[in-house]
């Protein structure tokens, strides 16, 4: 293998001179520098959240106490979070590079085949852990604070991060089965069932009947009991566990 580099399209990708590792920082940092010239996909993810995270504080707070909720703004901020970070991935540009042959061209270049894809996955968890960063501060000014300091802000950052980055396995399966640019932008209607069958609004004590259940198999349940534990109650093991357990799963 030479030691020269292939240019292939925008954004040339370098030849494999230090292998794996060189290939997935090029191809990740190829998705990052895209990022800038597409706002229109990362306006909604940021807003969305912001906007639910304010109506429902303003709405909501004042009868939450009744479902056992003493701090409103540390209880949602989780959510706000969660729905920042999901459904937030290069799929579509994936498919973009699928339907322009660009993508078949990697394929027969030296790059590494597994970075073309890990590549992509790892500049998505800077993009999601970078969108966190606004909702936080948001947290921050309405007076949430968190019980596990500054280092209990970076695991927050980190697990709310890594949740993502395991929800962009459905947009880049169905990128890589379809090539269907509508399919990938709908994948994220695999969401909501999650997002709202959990304790988006109320404590999991206090949901009833079918809801309840439900909510027992939700992996988001187990998300958000370990990122409100971060902000309220210190380094709970038996909420951080299942937590990291939901995204592993």
């Amino acid at each position: 293998m030479t030691g020269a580099s292939i240019n292939v399209g925008d954004g040339g990708i370098g030849a494999r001179q230090a292998g794996f590792w060189r290939d997935l920082l090029s191809v990740a940092g190829r998705a990052l520098r895209a990022i800038p010239r597409e706002p229109e996909a990362l306006v909604p993810a940021l807003i969305i959240p912001i906007f639910f995270f304010v109506v429902n504080v303003g709405a909501l707070a004042d009868i939450s106490s009744f479902a056992g909720v003493a701090d409103f703004e540390a209880f949602q901020l989780p959510v706000a979070i969660v729905f920042a970070v999901t459904g937030i991935s290069r799929a579509s540009a994936l498919v973009t590079d699928i339907q322009s042959g660009y993508f078949d061209r990697l394929l027969v270049s030296p790059v590494n085949r597994y970075s073309l894809l890990l590549g992509l996955m790892a500049a998505d968890l800077v993009l999601v852990m970078a969108l966190c960063v606004p909702v936080l501060v948001l947290g921050f000014i309405l007076g949430v604070g968190f019980a596990t300091g500054p280092l209990g802000v970076l695991a927050f950052l980190l697990l709310s991060g890594l949740w993502g980055l395991a929800f962009t396995g459905f947009p880049y399966a169905i990128a890589l089965r379809t090539g269907n640019p509508a399919a990938v932008n709908s994948s994220f209607i695999l969401f909501f069932p999650f997002a709202f069958l959990t304790t988006t609004f109320l404590p999991q004590e206090a949901l009833t009947g079918w809801l309840a259940t439900v909510a027992d198999y939700n992996p988001v349940t187990y998300l958000l009991a370990g990122l409100r534990a971060l902000i309220s109650s210190g380094w709970v093991l038996a909420d951080l566990l299942p937590a990291i357990g939901a995204v592993a799963l």
